[in-house]
């Protein structure tokens, strides 16, 4: 009989367990901006067969993004940007225009951000 409420009060701490730390993981996922949330999605397009490289962006041998994908992620970048206080003058400043200046600022917002969640998460 002890050996079952034993294993019964076990089981139930393991499931508890693995419950909360799903939860954890959901709070984060939960806790981002709608700004964030659309800068990710527009991310994740870039996967998007749509939005994959041509191939004559693969022979240009280049890391960096072309063109016609950094429009993709542009709009999701300002609006997120944009959603910190900045006024598009202030962005216009910064970055004189620079698509890639305006997405790795952008990058840097979403990676500050997420930072901040998961400290206010484990808190």
């Amino acid at each position: 009989m002890k050996k079952i409420l034993f294993t019964l009060g076990f089981s139930t701490l393991m499931l508890s367990s693995c419950s909360n730390e799903s939860m954890a993981v959901n709070n984060v996922e939960s806790m981002k901006t709608p700004e964030m949330e659309k800068f990710d999605k527009a991310m994740r397009s870039l996967g998007d067969p749509a939005n994959k490289p041509t191939e004559e962006e693969r022979r240009s041998g280049s890391t960096e993004l072309s063109d016609r994908r950094k429009k993709v992620l542009l709009p999701s970048a300002m609006d997120l940007i944009k959603s910190t206080g900045v006024t598009d003058n202030q962005i216009q400043q910064k970055t004189n225009g620079d698509v890639s200046a305006i997405l790795v600022w952008a990058i840097q917002i979403n990676q500050e951000k997420v930072a901040q969640i998961r400290n206010n998460a484990k808190l």
